[in-house]
């Protein structure tokens, strides 16, 4: 209970933009504004603000339980993303799109090689 009160002090803006978007989506179905805008305001505002991260850090929060929680959402989401640069990627080359597919996959590639090599590297030559 002390780490979530310590929270609330030290992130009053995160729940501060919360607090609103929960608002304005209550408002916005109130005064019937169709569900499908509804949603895509919310992602836009959620996004902008980071506000999805400050319910990820509210989630963890929770002993035990949380940090799973949070494992089982996010894991299935990279594998979503991914799985969409796939099927994007496959209708590109069925477009003819087949080399500009090969270097931005590359770029990906390397970009992830590289995020894995400064991870590994961080962790063996510690900056202090």
């Amino acid at each position: 209970m002390k780490t979530f009160i310590k929270f609330i002090k030290d992130n009053p803006k995160t729940i501060l933009t919360l607090i609103s978007i929960a608002i304005g989506v209550v408002l916005m179905l109130h005064f019937g504004v169709d569900k499908k805008a509804v949603a895509i305001v919310t992602l836009i505002v959620g996004f902008m603000t980071n506000a999805f991260a400050g319910v990820v850090a509210l989630i963890t929060m929770v002993p035990i339980i949380g940090p799973l929680i949070i494992k089982v959402l996010t894991i299935p989401f990279f594998w979503l993303l991914n799985a969409m640069g796939y099927f994007t990627s496959a209708y590109a080359i069925k477009k003819g799109y087949g080399k500009d597919v090969m270097t931005h996959r590359l770029i990906v590639i390397t970009l992830l090689i590289g995020i894995v090599l400064g991870y590994i590297l961080g962790h063996l030559i510690p900056v202090r």
